[in-house]
C-alpha cells in the first residue's frame, strides 16, 4: 500500500484529502505545519507528498529543500499563487506536480494516482524492482527471498536513493524509536541484503563513517 504524506495547514482541506486518499486504498499520514512536516518524513516511508507552500514554522519550499537533500519522494505543491514565476521556482527546487488552490480534492487524488503511476512503470524498467503493496523484490524478473526487516531497510535506502542515511536515522526510520540495539544491526542486515543481491550487491555503498546509501548504477 503506497502511503501519502499531506502537509497541510488548514484542518479542513486536510480532513476531506485524507478521506479521498484513503477511498482510494492510500495510507495517510498528516502533518499541520514545516517543522511537523519533516519530523514525520525523516522517521516513515512515504510514496508521495502532498506540500502546502504556505505553512506555520518552515514554509513549503523549506521543507522541499530539506526533503531534497535526503530524498527524490515525488511531491505536489499547494499554492495559492499560480504565477509562472512561482512555478519555475517550484520546479527547480525539484517539485513533481502544482495544484493551484482551491482545488477539488478529486483533481488532487487523480494527480497523485497519476504520478505514483509513472514511478511505478519506471522501477519496474530497473533490474531491481520493489513492489511495496506485495512487499516483494525482484531481481531481473526473479523473486529473492528477504526477511521482513531486510525488505523494510531495502525499500527505505531505495526510496532515498542517492542520499547518504547514517545508520541512526537507518535504526529510528527501520526499527523504531523504541529500539536498543546495537548499530552492528544495520551492518548485519546490509550485508545480508548485499548477498541476496548478488550480481547488483554494489547497489547498496557504504558511506565509510557514517551509514550506506543506495546508488543505482548505469
Amino acid at each position: 500500500m503506497s502511503k501519502i504524506l499531506i502537509v497541510e495547514d488548514e484542518d479542513k482541506l486536510r480532513r476531506v484529502l485524507k478521506l479521498y486518499l484513503e477511498k482510494e486504498g492510500y495510507a495517510v499520514d498528516e502533518a499541520r505545519d514545516g517543522e511537523e512536516a519533516l519530523n514525520v518524513f525523516s522517521h516513515l516511508i512515504h510514496s508521495l507528498i502532498i506540500l502546502d507552500v504556505m505553512l506555520p514554522k518552515f514554509d513549503g519550499w523549506s521543507v522541499l529543500r530539506n526533503i531534497r537533500k535526503i530524498s527524490d519522494v515525488p511531491v505536489i505543491m499547494l499554492t495559492a499563487r499560480g504565477e509562472e514565476e512561482d512555478k519555475i521556482f517550484g520546479f527547480d527546487l525539484g517539485v513533481d506536480d502544482y495544484v493551484v488552490k482551491p482545488a477539488s480534492p478529486r483533481e488532487i487524488v487523480a494527480r497523485t494516482r497519476a504520478i505514483l503511476k509513472r514511478v511505478k512503470k519506471s522501477d519496474e524498467e530497473n533490474e531491481i524492482s520493489i513492489d511495496k503493496s506485495a512487499r516483494e523484490v525482484k531481481i531481473n524478473g526473479k523473486t529473492i527471498d528477504l526477511t521482513l526487516k531486510e525488505f523494510d531497510l531495502l525499500l527505505y535506502l531505495y526510496e532515498h536513493k542517492n542520499a547518504a542515511i547514517s545508520r541512526e536515522q537507518i535504526l529510528d526510520a527501520v526499527w523504531g524509536y523504541e529500539y536498543f540495539g546495537d548499530l552492528r544491526t544495520v551492518d548485519t542486515h546490509i550485508k545480508n541484503i548485499r548477498e541476496k543481491l548478488g550480481d547488483f550487491r554494489d547497489y547498496i555503498q557504504t558511506v565509510r563513517g557514517f551509514g550506506y546509501k543506495f546508488e543505482v548504477k548505469k
